[in-house]
């Protein structure tokens, strides 16, 4: 059993960055894939990126490619979401999720999820 906890979202404007961390607790954190996912208003949750148990691999999508980058910290079980050039379409909750399958981007792959993070990016 893991637990998530994220935090760092906040307001910011346009073109600023965030950091957003997700803390872990278990001592299993390091055997997991771990992702990052959104969900806008309105909007279904979408995948933004995810990292290898190792931290070895990352994968992020198209939207995020360039702006976001994932990271982890295995003997600090926290994994990390830098954002940077941020847009007002970022504005999202932001969920980190972990999944037992090595480099998921589904949301029904990933088997523990945090109660997310509001990020909002004023114009």
């Amino acid at each position: 059993q893991v637990q998530l906890v994220e935090s760092g979202g906040g307001l910011v404007q346009a073109g600023g960055s965030l950091r957003l961390s997700c803390a872990a607790s278990g001592r299993t954190f390091s055997s997991y894939t771990m992702g990052w996912f959104r969900q806008a208003p309105g909007k279904a949750r979408e995948f933004i990126a995810s990292i290898s148990s190792s931290g070895g691999r990352t994968y992020t999508a198209d939207s995020a490619k360039g702006r976001f980058t994932i990271s982890r910290d295995n003997a600090k079980n926290t994994m990390y979401l830098q954002m940077n050039r941020l847009k007002p379409e970022d504005t999202a909750v932001y969920y980190c999720a972990g999944s037992r399958y090595y480099m998921r981007t589904r949301i029904d792959e990933y088997d523990y999820w945090g109660q997310g993070t509001q990020v909002t990016v004023s114009s």
